[in-house]
């Protein structure tokens, strides 16, 4: 159990002991990997070294789950929908315009959005698409030591299988080995504590999945593997302060990296090596240093790959440890007679959501009515003021200049604060599935001074919540983020598609496009003041 926020000094040796108690070699078919620094004196053989490991895993061959494919399912379901929700947005405009500076004649992969005979280089349909499924902060998620959003894989495990023509079980797989390397590596080693930002997992499980799908051997993907992990180390500053847009960007930018490092492998290029335990590696000079131990977890070679399952989607457009406190202020503000009876509102929460989106982060643009959308969304007091204030939730909404410059929204939102809890971040860190959880405690104290206390562990939609997020909801989730973007025989043709992911041939993988109406088209040029 590692806290994300100890100084590195002090992250080793307790932290280590405590995981070693609760994390032994081998549990629930898991084997917990050793890894540290090597100095170049000490061998460290290719096939102990994390990476290979990595790749090993990817590749192997392994029984696919029913309820492992349905969760697939629903989370490319889950990302055509935030896609095509955000396709008239900015960034998504503009990635898409890069990405049309690259089309092909023929085999190639497709933009979310954009008419199925439309193909671009696989790199930039997976930059346009990952953009897209990012943009509006809305799609799967998973905590642990790190952070990490799962789903972002899929844009360009999806955009490969189009140009190469792979089968629909091909990329099943692929996208099935990319969420088990994501998962794995965010639980074993925190990229945040060194201001890291969680493109150095992302990246890596990345190159794994295009990897799988592809079939590639171990070595190749263990190089490509290598080439991701270097080449998309990148800080946290992204998502600091005043957030722009880039923060969408992050996993467009892994994305195109991935899959030119699995290019460069297939063609017989090498990578620094070993990435993660060498001298002078990610590990030594960027994380935990030449003294640092992580333990990461996989699964014994052979057995299910199920990582997947322990993730989590949103049922509301804002950063994941939000989620629960938004269903919490829904269910506040029946208590509340008059908001602006409100004196104080005070969150206890985990160590994650105090000092990311909330007080603790020390960032006066987070109380700020002009900031950004991305900063907006990393506010936890912003949040739950509109929430408290309106009832309700809304991707485009609840962001808008207007409600930000509210004067009875400002008047809640300044009079919160957040503090941690430890109980909650114990919580977070939990490493039972059905027992993690992300929420908090609200005390509303009124200008009488009477209070109104509730909390919430989890969000509704969590696996373990109130009303967990099944098949029918990801696909009314679908259903109303496209409303008015797509025809009702578009809608019906794409779930039809999706829902028959096994079963289809290279040759219909474009099939998993969703195209908007024309007249949404027309009314977002494409701008063509870029280099490209």
């Amino acid at each position: 159990m590692f806290n994300l926020y100890v100084p590195p000094k002090k992250t080793t040796k307790l932290n280590l002991l405590i995981f070693s108690i609760l994390h032994p070699q081998s549990d629930n078919n898991m084997t917990q990997h050793e890894v540290r620094v090597y100095p170049s004196k000490e061998y460290l053989a290719k096939e102990d070294q994390l990476a290979y490991k990595l790749a090993k895993t990817a590749i192997y061959d392994a029984p696919i789950s029913p309820e492992v494919e349905d969760m697939v399912i629903n989370r490319m379901i889950d990302n055509a929908s935030v896609a095509i929700a955000s396709f008239g947005r900015t960034p998504v405009i503009n990635a898409r315009a890069q990405a049309l500076g690259h089309t092909r004649s023929s085999q190639g992969g497709n933009i979310f959005g954009l008419p199925n005979d439309i193909k671009v280089h696989a790199e930039w349909a997976a930059w346009a698409n990952c953009v897209a499924v990012r943009e509006l902060d809305y799609h799967d998620t998973f905590l642990a030591a790190d952070y990490s959003h799962p789903a972002d894989s899929i844009p360009a495990v999806l955009a490969v299988a189009q140009q190469k023509q792979k089968s629909g079980k091909e990329l099943l797989k692929g996208i099935i080995a990319s969420y088990e390397i994501h998962v794995n590596l965010v639980k074993g080693i925190c990229l945040h504590e060194h201001k890291i930002d969680h493109v150095g997992h992302l990246c890596p499980a990345q190159a794994a999945g295009v990897a799988t799908l592809i079939g590639c051997d171990v070595d190749t993907t263990y190089q490509a593997i290598q080439q991701a992990l270097h080449t998309s180390i990148s800080t946290r500053q992204s998502r600091k302060g005043e957030i722009s847009s880039w923060k969408a960007y992050v996993p467009a930018h892994g994305a195109k990296l991935a899959i030119e490092a699995v290019d460069r492998a297939m063609r017989g290029e090498k990578s620094p090596s070993p990435i993660y335990e060498g001298e002078d590696s990610v590990i030594a000079w960027i994380l935990g240093g030449k003294n640092a131990k992580y333990y990461v977890p996989l699964p014994t070679f052979g057995d299910e790959k199920r990582a997947i399952l322990e993730t989590y989607t949103k049922e509301h457009s804002a950063e994941y440890q939000s989620q629960a406190l938004i269903d919490l202020a829904f269910r506040m503000k029946n208590k509340v007679d008059n908001l602006g009876d409100i004196h104080s509102i005070l969150i206890e929460t985990s160590h994650h959501t105090h000092y990311v989106i909330g007080t603790g982060a020390n960032d006066p643009q987070k109380m700020d009515p002009h900031a950004s959308r991305e900063t907006l969304d990393h506010s936890i007091m912003y949040i739950f003021a509109v929430a408290l204030h309106d009832g309700k939730w809304h991707h485009v909404d609840s962001y808008t200049k207007e409600k930000a410059n509210t004067p009875s929204v400002i008047d809640i939102w300044h009079k919160i604060k957040t503090i941690e809890d430890p109980r909650w971040t114990a919580l977070y860190h939990d490493q039972d599935p059905d027992k993690k959880a992300f929420g908090g405690k609200v005390i509303i104290t009124m200008k009488d001074g009477s209070t109104i206390i509730d909390e919430l562990e989890r969000a509704n939609a969590h696996p373990a919540g109130a009303r967990p997020f099944t098949r029918k909801e990801y696909i009314q989730k679908f259903l109303t983020l496209t409303d008015g973007l797509i025809s009702t025989d578009e809608s019906n043709r794409f779930l039809d598609v999706v829902q028959n992911l096994s079963n289809l041939s290279g040759a219909h993988l474009a099939e998993l496009n969703v195209q908007v109406k024309s007249e949404i088209f027309d009314k977002y040029p494409e701008m063509q003041n870029g280099i490209f």
